[in-house]
């Protein structure tokens, strides 16, 4: 396999938004407008040098990788093309793009020399444990249980990449999500075939695509998958109310890919929201509240138990007994505490129920939000 003649063409203006490209991939990424994309998802040919076929212990064949397009002549070539297509990619990137590599121990450590040699800033690597991985038939090797992605950023100083902790850690219920992610391999009725055959030797799970794209994208991104095969990303991409950007050289691929993405029904609007990082939110000091008469001066305010209680100042400082300062600082004050969340600490009463203030401070981050948007 080679990148082709890749010679330079006409750049369009236009990204071809929800689209399957048929062509090679640096050649078609050469063509689109530089700092278009917000994500790159790129699981590249592995590379894998097979010299003979493999059997299980009832000696029926593994079907395994024997594509075509997984076949370099050696390491240079093979070299020569990850070094092409990745800055190919870096010039398609926003700023705050980032880009996602997906590789087996066959590739992914010369993949990720090039991106930190092309400037690329690495975020974290995961690790993909398949809870249902192949079994080493011959038994001489440690079965292969797991693949390397790796997260970049443009570069070291590029800021404002997406990354929604807070999805991630309600995905992981409420526990912050780690960088060994345990999923299954793409099995049952989710593989696709072609006749007898697995339709690509490589398709990669929903759940894995579910994942990076709910990590690292909003609703209206653009990703940019250069190695489409039969359209994970694009599926994804398209429930989770994503653009997408498939290029894949392989005909037969296209027409999967394709009839595959036009039968995914889009989540709602409502639906396909996720948790915002609370360090995105617009900043609603406790006087905000108390200036736009919420919480009015002298308002008792009490904790969620009833056991203490402080009063409302003016300037938005609460008192309880010698006790002055703010929400935070009287909270911790009268539970003993070094420190105090007093958002979720204080609460008001409203028709005879405790309500904590952090309600009000949503109500008005709400509102900042309609009025930007």
């Amino acid at each position: 396999m080679t990148s082709g003649d890749n010679q330079p063409a006409a750049v369009q203006t236009d990204l071809p938004l929800d689209t399957v490209i048929e062509d090679d991939c640096i050649a078609a990424m050469n063509r689109l407008p530089a700092g278009s994309v917000d994500l790159i998802f790129a699981d590249p040919p592995y590379n894998l040098q097979l010299k003979d076929a493999l059997h299980r212990p009832d000696n029926s064949k593994v079907d395994g990788v024997t594509d075509a397009w997984d076949r370099f002549d050696g390491f240079a070539p093979y070299d020569s093309f990850t070094r092409d297509w990745l800055a190919a990619a870096r010039r398609l990137l926003k700023d705050t793009g980032t880009i996602w590599v997906i590789g087996s121990y066959h590739n992914i450590f010369r993949v990720g020399r090039e991106i930190q040699d092309q400037g690329f800033w690495i975020l974290n690597d995961i690790i993909w444990r398949k809870t249902n991985p192949m079994p080493n038939f011959r038994g001489t090797r440690f079965t292969n249980a797991h693949e390397t992605l790796i997260w970049a950023a443009k570069s070291a100083d590029k800021s404002g990449y997406t990354f929604n902790y807070q999805a991630l850690k309600a995905l992981n219920d409420d526990v912050q999500m780690r960088s060994d992610w345990h999923l299954p391999i793409c099995t049952g009725a989710e593989r696709l075939r072609d006749g007898e055959r697995k339709a690509h030797a490589t398709q990669k799970p929903e759940a894995l695509l579910y994942r990076v794209l709910v990590a690292a994208t909003n609703p209206g991104d653009v990703v940019l998958d250069p190695f489409f095969g039969t359209g994970t990303t694009g599926a994804m991409a398209r429930l989770l109310g994503r653009r997408f950007v498939g290029i894949e050289r392989e005909p037969r691929y296209v027409g999967i890919a394709r009839e595959r993405i036009a039968k995914v029904e889009p989540l709602g609007a409502d639906e396909r929201a996720v948790t915002k990082s609370k360090r995105k939110e617009p900043r609603v000091p406790f006087g905000v509240l108390v200036e736009r008469g919420m919480i009015k001066p002298g308002q008792t305010l009490v904790d969620g138990k009833q056991r203490h209680a402080a009063r409302v100042r003016a300037d938005g400082t609460l008192i309880s007994g010698d006790v002055i300062g703010s929400i935070h600082k009287v909270g911790a004050e009268v539970q003993g505490a070094p420190t105090c969340n007093g958002w979720s600490f204080w609460c008001f009463e409203a028709k005879g129920d405790l309500v904590p203030i952090d309600m009000l401070r949503q109500k008005v981050r709400a509102e900042m939000a309609g009025a930007v948007g």
